[in-house]
């Protein structure tokens, strides 16, 4: 069993190299999946990703806040199956309001510096996802689950 400390660690590497996510979102006729940029605060509380309002993706996230994101370290080689770390984050979608989205924006950004026009642009929303459970998959059959304890 992997001590939490060791869980933690290993999942902020995990992000810190990985920039991207597959979002999923539920719609009317089923689930929805959307590869997104992310990033995230340091006590792996929230995650964060940007979309224009306009998109499908936006519109299920207001109509049903409950989304998935899959971050994985993946490499299509044989022989490195056994090295896979694939985190499952189960959480609450939140657009950020003017008022609260400086130092989110500031943090996006610092990791996604090529997306700035599309951050600063006026139909842009900033998401944040409020983290209520990570399920780690190590080697593809050692799964652990880390609560985040959100009230």
């Amino acid at each position: 069993m992997v001590s939490q400390i060791s869980t933690v660690h290993q999942l902020k590497a995990l992000f810190e190299t990985e920039k991207l996510a597959v979002l999923a979102t539920q719609e009317e006729k089923g689930p929805y999946l959307s590869l997104m940029a992310f990033a995230f605060t340091d006590d792996l509380r929230c995650l964060l990703i940007a979309t224009k309002r306009s998109t499908r993706k936006y519109s299920n996230m207001v109509k049903n806040p409950s989304v998935s994101l899959l971050i994985d370290n993946r490499l299509n080689q044989e022989g490195l199956f056994l090295k896979t770390l694939a985190v499952t984050c189960i959480g609450r979608a939140e657009s950020l309001e003017d008022s609260q989205k400086s130092a989110f924006q500031e943090l996006f950004l610092q990791r996604h510096p090529e997306l700035t026009s599309l951050v600063q642009s006026s139909d842009c929303a900033l998401i944040k996802i409020i983290v209520e459970n990570y399920y780690i998959l190590r080697q593809f059959d050692q799964m652990e689950e880390l609560k985040m304890g959100i009230a």
